[in-house]
């Protein structure tokens, strides 16, 4: 499987994703739920703290992904939905170096939303990984 990152324009690449990504050969894809925190019991995590939310979506997207012998350096597309755009913006670090320390910039979409399905949660990461 060859990766081909898409960027007719930069300045995304500094925001740290791509405005597409060429996927070729043979690969396997996983098209993944939006992960938000949630205790591996069920339960919302973290009401009120958008860091500690965003890192616990990152972890259990993490876990989806290893679920199928994948990582995040597999995630060619992430669609992220918030509560607070705003809010998350300062956070955002978080997500973009962990996608960084992975070697990936994948594309990207950020969504501000009147809210999620379960009450309290204030963001959700959806990807879809190729590999």
């Amino acid at each position: 499987m060859e990766r081909t990152a898409i960027n007719p324009v930069t300045w995304s690449v500094e925001m740290g994703f791509n405005q597409g990504e060429l996927v070729s050969g043979q690969a396997r894809t996983l098209y993944c739920s939006g992960q938000t925190a949630m205790g591996s019991d069920g339960t919302p995590q973290h009401d009120g703290d958008m860091a500690a939310q965003l890192a616990l979506s990152l972890d259990n997207l993490e876990a989806v992904l290893a679920a199928a012998d994948m990582s995040l350096g597999d995630v060619v597309r992430l669609n992220v939905y918030t509560t607070d755009v705003d809010l998350l913006f300062p956070h955002y670090g978080v997500l973009a170096s962990r996608l960084g320390a992975a070697g990936v910039a994948p594309t990207t979409t950020m969504l501000g939303v009147t809210r999620l399905a379960i009450p309290g949660q204030m963001v959700e990461l959806e990807a879809t990984a190729v590999a």
